[in-house]
């Protein structure tokens, strides 16, 4: 999802500003052309907090300076300009900074670095750098008080199912209260990661038909102009690399073979599920006591969230940090985001084996002892066991050792 793409770019936006000791400017964020939300910074997170956690490590300003007022997206647009660093590779390092774009701060005071999603490496960087920026993605990036209070009141939803949701029909931010005697339910999240985004983009077969699959080229054509890599292989040979997202009937019945069972309360984190409640249907009859934020909320909870997919997801992603275990259906920003972070926090995440799942569900004539077991055997070490940073890999997913080691 949007919100856990761009926290990583300023993740790396921080820890850039450090290397070349310049002045911050809190980031613009784009508007996603698949979610069309046009949620800012502010909208998202507490800026005091942000400033107020790395004050002794960057400078950072709201707003840029009167006297550079004219550098804007619109100026930028019109023609070349010497500002803008257009060029920087990806997983550029400390050399390539100070040698291309601290020049440019020096001449003109000012540097644009665009675009500059993954432009910066993740290996041989100074310990000081690579600690800076796991304080920005665990301390430094909360979010605002509007989205924690509602998230907390979920969790209380979950925790404490009083059957009095009904009151959160008419009671804005409505609480869960006298917990006293009540003992706390554990609960799972499940990222159901199967929005028609993701299905157009993996190319794959949803057994749909020829409609479906006209409807998905199509949308792939107008998103993506037709470049999507996956479209030239066959779905079976998509499947068995575990190229396919998890339909939300195969997540039930990978969850069913782990072991969890109808009396499990699940949270549904999801934006709108490809294929609508009718694709959902046979995960709840799995799972009846399956809830997501329509269920556990008021339209008046939701009315200063709704359409606006980095507000919801960031109410799934506080959430899903607050449950017992965390699922992702299918890899991708969201579930590489909170892998991470609940490792850093020492929380358990269960992390699907794609490939495996793909052969043994192209299998039409397994029978369901022997699924079970092939799941439960391919999973013996995917059920967050930490697991350490290999070179060139995300330290955002994997946080050991560079976060969580003093030495």
């Amino acid at each position: 999802m949007f919100v856990c793409l761009f926290v990583h770019q300023i993740c790396d936006a921080v820890a850039v500003a450090k290397i070349l000791n310049a002045t911050l400017v809190i980031p613009y964020l784009e508007v996603n052309p698949v979610w069309q939300d046009s949620s800012s910074f502010e909208d998202i997170f507490d800026v005091e907090h942000f400033i107020n956690v790395l004050k002794d490590d960057i400078s950072i300003v709201r707003e840029l300076p009167n006297e550079f007022s004219w550098s804007t997206r619109e100026y930028y647009g019109t023609a070349i300009r010497p500002t803008r660093i257009k060029t920087a590779p990806v997983h550029a390092s400390v050399n390539w900074y100070q040698e291309n774009v601290l020049p440019v701060l020096q001449s003109y005071g000012i540097a644009a670095i665009s675009p500059f999603s993954h432009r910066l490496t993740f290996d041989n960087l100074p310990m000081e750098i690579q600690r800076l920026r796991c304080k920005v993605n665990f301390q430094a990036l909360t979010f605002v008080p509007h989205i924690t209070s509602l998230g907390e009141a979920l969790v209380n939803r979950l925790r404490y199912n009083s059957g009095d949701n009904a009151n959160a029909k008419t009671n804005y931010i409505h609480k869960v209260t006298d917990l006293s005697n009540k003992q706390p339910a554990k609960f799972v999240v499940l990222h159901l990661r199967f929005d028609k985004d993701m299905a157009a983009h993996s190319a794959c077969d949803f057994g749909g038909g020829k409609a479906e699959k006209l409807a998905l080229a199509k949308y792939r054509q107008v998103i993506w102009q037709g470049r999507v890599l996956n479209s030239q292989f066959t779905d079976e040979e998509l499947r068995s690399q575990g190229r396919c997202p998890l339909t939300p009937e195969e997540t039930g019945l990978l969850l069913a073979a782990l072991g969890f069972d109808n009396n499990t309360r699940l949270y549904l984190a999801s934006h709108k599920v490809y294929g609508g409640e009718a694709r959902v249907a046979a995960l709840r009859e799995l799972f009846p006591l399956m809830e997501d934020k329509k269920t556990l909320t008021s339209p008046d909870e939701l009315f200063e969230i709704k359409k606006k997919a980095s507000l919801l997801a960031a109410v799934d992603y506080y959430v899903s940090m607050q449950s017992d275990i965390f699922v992702s259906a299918s890899p991708g920003n969201m579930h590489n985001a909170l892998m991470g972070h609940r490792t850093y926090e020492n929380m358990k995440t269960i992390k699907p084996n794609m490939a495996l799942l793909g052969q043994l569900f192209l299998n039409k004539t397994i029978t369901w002892s022997d699924f079970q077991s092939g799941v439960m055997e391919g999973h013996n070490d995917r059920q967050g066991q930490m697991r350490l940073r290999k070179p060139k890999k995300s330290i955002y997913t994997y946080p050991a050792p560079d976060c969580m080691c003093s030495a």
